[in-house]
């Protein structure tokens, strides 16, 4: 995995706009189409909610390196740890297990031709990637992620 200077990146997103926005609220948001785009920049509201996918190689996130903690960008609910994060060579942040059992939900996606379980955020249910099981040990499962639906929280 390639790295890049954690304090160089900064905030991907303003969140000031949003107020369903927070890393410690683990509740259930019920919160319109129509808000959600009103709130969110366009390209995160497009991957989001109309279940977009960003090229393979060109996003923020698919070879860092840091230490931190990965949360949904549109809703700041924590969703995976740094350090399970791996160099899986698909062009796309990937994963080998969630934060904690509810950060994420599972759904299955037969779009375009293909049977795939696709990766939705817990709290906000923001289309987030899929999950594959050709991943590391010890879960075995490779949850690829598009880097425009997380942000990334360095560790102080």
């Amino acid at each position: 995995m390639g790295t890049t200077d954690r304090k160089a990146l900064g905030p991907q997103y303003d969140h000031s706009g949003n107020p369903h926005y927070s890393h410690t609220d683990q509740s259930r948001l019920d919160v319109s189409l129509a808000e959600w785009k009103e709130i969110l920049p366009e390209q995160l509201y497009h991957i989001a909610f109309e279940k977009g996918t960003e090229r393979a190689f060109t996003g923020r996130y698919w070879n860092f390196e840091g230490i931190g903690t990965y949360a949904c960008a549109v809703c700041g609910n924590l969703l995976f740890r740094a350090d399970s994060q791996f160099g899986s060579s698909c062009g796309w942040p990937s994963f080998f297990q969630a934060d904690r059992d509810g950060s994420v939900q599972y759904h299955e996606d037969r779009s375009f031709g293909m049977r795939r379980i696709e990766v939705t955020c817990g709290r906000c249910d923001a289309h987030l990637g899929h999950v594959f099981d050709d991943g590391p040990k010890p879960t075995g499962r490779r949850y690829c992620i598009n880097s425009v639906s997380l942000e990334f929280l360095p560790e102080k």
